[in-house]
C-alpha cells in the first residue's frame, strides 16, 4: 500500500514574506546550503531577479532592488554569506523598527461642520498686523463658515450672528466681530437641477403621452374592425 505523500500547510515552515510565495523561500533556504561562494552569489542574484519579476507593478519604485535584497536576507534569517550590490549594508535591526505612531487629531467636535482648516485660518488671521487685510480675510472666513453651515444643515436657517458667535468661541474671544460687521455673499455648493434634466423630463412626458395616444388609437382600430366583422356576418 502506497504511503500518503500529501504535504499540508500546517506541517510546512512559516512563510516569512508571503507576497513572494513559498517556492522563493525554499530557494533562499537552498542557497544557504551551497558551499561555493561564487556559485552561491550567482544563485542568490538569480533569486533576486525572480523576485523582481514577481511584482512588475513595483519596478518604478525608487530603490526597489535594495528592498528585495533586504527581503532575501530577512527570509534567510540574516544567515546568508553573499555580497549585496553597490555596497548595500543589511542590518537586522531595520526589520524590527516599528513605524512612528501618528497622533490622533485633536479637533473640537462642536465645530467640526466647519472643517479643520477654518481654525487654522482664524489663527492666521489673529496673527496678521495689517488691520485692513485682516478685516477682509475674516470676512472671507466668516462667509465660508456660513456656506459650510448651510450645506451641513440645509433645513436650518443660519444668520450672521450665529457665525460671529462661533468665531468668538473658536478664537476664545480674540476675534469679537461688531454688530455692523457684514459677511460676503458666496455661492452655495448645493447642486441644482440643470435645464438639461428639465428638457429630458419634458421629452419623457411627451413620449408617454404619445404612447398613451398610440394605445388608444389601437383600441379604437380593433373595436372598429370587430364591429365591421359582426355587420358582415349579419348580412350573410
Amino acid at each position: 500500500m502506497e504511503q500518503n505523500l500529501l504535504e499540508y500547510n500546517s506541517l510546512r515552515d512559516k512563510m516569512i514574506i508571503p507576497e513572494y510565495g513559498r517556492n522563493v523561500q525554499k530557494l533562499v533556504r537552498h542557497a544557504k546550503t551551497i558551499e561555493d561562494d561564487a556559485e552561491r552569489q550567482t544563485y542568490v542574484e538569480r533569486i533576486v531577479e525572480l523576485m523582481y519579476q514577481i511584482n512588475p507593478q513595483s519596478k518604478n519604485v525608487l530603490e526597489y532592488r535594495e528592498r528585495i535584497w533586504a527581503h532575501v536576507f530577512r527570509i534567510a534569517d540574516y544567515d546568508l554569506k553573499v555580497t549585496p550590490p553597490n555596497g548595500l549594508e543589511i542590518d537586522p535591526e531595520d526589520a524590527r523598527v516599528k513605524p512612528q505612531q501618528i497622533a490622533y487629531p485633536n479637533l473640537n467636535s462642536k465645530f467640526r461642520h466647519y472643517g479643520a482648516n477654518v481654525k487654522r485660518l482664524l489663527a492666521k488671521a489673529m496673527a496678521m498686523e495689517d488691520e485692513e487685510k485682516k478685516k477682509v480675510f475674516i470676512q472671507l472666513i466668516a462667509s465660508f463658515m456660513k456656506t459650510a453651515y448651510q450645506n451641513w444643515n440645509r433645513e436650518h436657517y443660519v444668520n450672521d450672528e450665529v457665525i460671529k458667535s462661533d468665531i468668538k468661541s473658536m478664537t476664545r474671544g480674540a476675534i469679537d466681530l461688531p454688530e455692523d460687521f457684514e459677511l460676503l455673499t458666496l455661492h452655495s455648493t448645493t447642486p441644482r437641477r440643470t435645464s438639461t434634466s428639465r428638457t429630458h423630463t419634458g421629452k419623457g412626458r411627451q413620449n408617454n403621452n404619445r404612447n398613451k395616444g398610440g394605445g388608444q388609437n389601437r383600441r379604437r382600430h380593433s373595436s372598429n374592425s370587430s364591429n365591421n366583422n359582426n355587420s358582415n356576418r349579419r348580412r350573410r
